[in-house]
């Protein structure tokens, strides 16, 4: 299951405001006084940098992802921009994949079309609800129906691969409204699902509302009811679960994100970006200000390394490949852990032949089985 696929990652740092429940590295107008323009022109010193210095023996990636932040704030030709950058530095091979995640509210007809035109493949958009009430309690700007809008412009445009981004176990979130997202997604007709359960993270905005009681605190118990009630529904309309939290239909998996998930390479660029290199995990730093610095100095902004022990190298890819449908091969577990397999094959959880697998049962329960096989490894 090793890849020897290469891709990049690219960081867009920026948000016109902040979520209650993000604690992703971005950054509002208010909180930088770093520019669109120039961020780019940092971002492009970077990239190339890094192909001089970092670049996979000349091989060109094979997987582009844009993520943030919010990268649809800059617009088709800025996006663009960071493409073309791409190629002239890394490069990119035949048939590479090249996403950009997009917020609905700050797309349209004419972006998408930007978007195609400069070579992207793939939209990924942070839909989350589609009820109203969620998306105010996750301090989401778009109105309900901007994400299949937005979904449905994408595909006039050209896209064959466009995925929906939903998050249950919201406080305050209902079954009705886990269906009115669903059905949704179902009417917006793209080829790609991913849905994740809302976690809390220390810090947040949410994070304070829950802890002064303006908030409930979410439901563990019913974060496995919504999971069967998302998957069923998916798979009952042709998506097949490709990864624990993804679901595509024939031919629509992201790429990019298997390239993480088989332990791939990735450089990652941008502030406080994370890659990972020849057994180096590295970390940009973070904010957009000393970032711009550095690189105006011709200095690779990098906050910090760790190189990755074979132990920890091998429990990264039990960790990561059992959320895979395809699973792992049977031999990566060593003979201390056997025990512990054939305990969850009795409970249904994994089937074994020459691969481990979760089954669908297991699914819910992926984490879990995985600490038990690593803590016995």
């Amino acid at each position: 299951m090793n890849s020897d696929a290469f891709g990049v990652y690219v960081h867009v740092p920026f948000c016109s405001t902040r979520c209650g429940y993000c604690d992703f590295n971005t950054y509002t107008p208010s909180e930088t006084e770093t520019s669109y323009a120039a961020y780019l022109d940092a971002l492009e010193q970077e990239l190339e940098l890094a192909a001089r210095e970092y670049g996979q023996e000349g091989r060109p990636a094979d997987t582009v992802f844009i993520g943030g932040g919010t990268p649809s704030l800059l617009g088709a030709d800025g996006l663009g921009r960071i493409l073309a950058r791409i190629r002239t530095t890394f490069g990119l091979a035949e048939g590479a994949e090249v996403t950009t995640e997009s917020n609905p509210e700050s797309t349209s007809p004419e972006y998408f079309e930007g978007l195609k035109a400069h070579g992207f493949t793939r939209v990924s958009l942070g839909m989350q609800s589609a009820s109203t009430p969620i998306l105010k309690v996750l301090d989401r700007q778009h109105t309900p129906g901007r994400a299949v809008a937005a979904a449905k412009e994408a595909q006039a445009a050209g896209f064959e691969h466009v995925n929906l981004d939903l998050i249950y176990g919201t406080p305050t979130e209902t079954e009705d409204d886990v269906k009115r997202s669903l059905e949704a997604v179902l009417e917006a007709g793209v080829d790609h699902v991913s849905a994740y359960s809302l976690i809390v993270e220390d810090g947040t905005a949410m994070s304070r509302k829950i802890r002064k009681g303006e908030l409930p605190a979410p439901q563990e118990d019913t974060y496995a009811d919504r999971y069967e009630l998302i998957a069923d529904t998916l798979e009952q309309a042709g998506y097949g679960w490709y990864e624990v939290s993804n679901w595509a239909k024939e031919g629509g998996e992201c790429r990019h994100n298997l390239l993480y998930w088989r332990g791939g390479n990735w450089w990652g660029a941008g502030p406080g970006a994370h890659g990972y290199v020849g057994r180096t995990r590295y970390m940009n730093v973070k904010r957009p200000e000393r970032y711009n610095q550095m690189l105006e100095g011709r200095e690779l902004p990098i906050h910090s390394t760790e190189t990755i022990t074979d132990d920890e190298h091998h429990f990264e890819q039990i960790m990561l490949g059992l959320r895979l449908k395809e699973g792992i091969p049977a031999g990566w577990v060593g003979a201390g852990a056997r025990g512990v397999v054939d305990k969850h094959v009795r409970a249904g959880l994994l089937e074994v032949d020459e691969r481990i697998r979760v089954t669908d049962a297991g699914r819910l329960l992926a984490d879990g089985i995985i600490t038990d096989i690593l803590a016995a490894e």
